[in-house]
């Protein structure tokens, strides 16, 4: 009984520790107060994205910066979300693929806060697999009739041996 008490407590006192640690990553609090989030993270030219950032305060604003990819400058408004600032802006067509960082900057404090949007051909919405997995030399069938025949051979072998061998632990024969 002493030892389950023990047990439980450890565990209950290590979980509330862990809560203590991270209370954003357990509650669901949005974005870090120290970087730019950019939803999704990876597009295909031609569409949008979202960028939100907890850095600028309460009812802060701020302007955001997507020009190393070719969008341009765009408003980050405050939201009902905690003090969150959030904006909008759309990847160009002509966007050539790579990663690229999207900055804001807070109105009030002039804080920089930045984050990465990377630019794909295909959208990972769009990719199916498609043809068998390449795991290796293959199964009991291999690529050829010798090596099935081996294969075959060497298992019939090996089930023949182990008969003898109970054939004769079973008559006494001693191994």
């Amino acid at each position: 009984m002493r030892r389950t008490a023990r047990l439980l407590t450890g565990t209950a006192l290590a979980v509330a520790a862990g809560l203590a640690t991270a209370p954003g990553a357990y509650a669901g609090e949005g974005p870090a107060p120290g970087r730019l989030d950019v939803y999704p993270s990876s597009v295909v030219p031609g569409d949008g994205a979202t960028v939100n950032t907890a850095a600028c305060g309460e009812n802060g604003s701020a302007a955001g910066d997507a020009t190393a990819v070719g969008g341009g400058t765009f408003a980050l408004a405050p939201t009902t979300h905690r003090g969150e600032a959030i904006g909008r802006f759309t990847v160009p067509s002509s966007a050539h693929p790579g990663t690229y960082e999207i900055v804001a900057t807070c109105g009030e404090s002039g804080r920089r806060v930045a984050g990465d949007l990377e630019v794909t051909l295909t959208s990972a919405a769009q990719v199916h697999p498609r043809g068998s997995v390449k795991t290796g030399v293959g199964g009991a069938l291999g690529p050829g009739p010798v090596q099935t025949a081996a294969g075959v051979t060497a298992l019939a072998v090996a089930a023949a041996g182990g008969t003898w061998l109970l054939h004769r632990r079973a008559r006494g024969d001693g191994i």
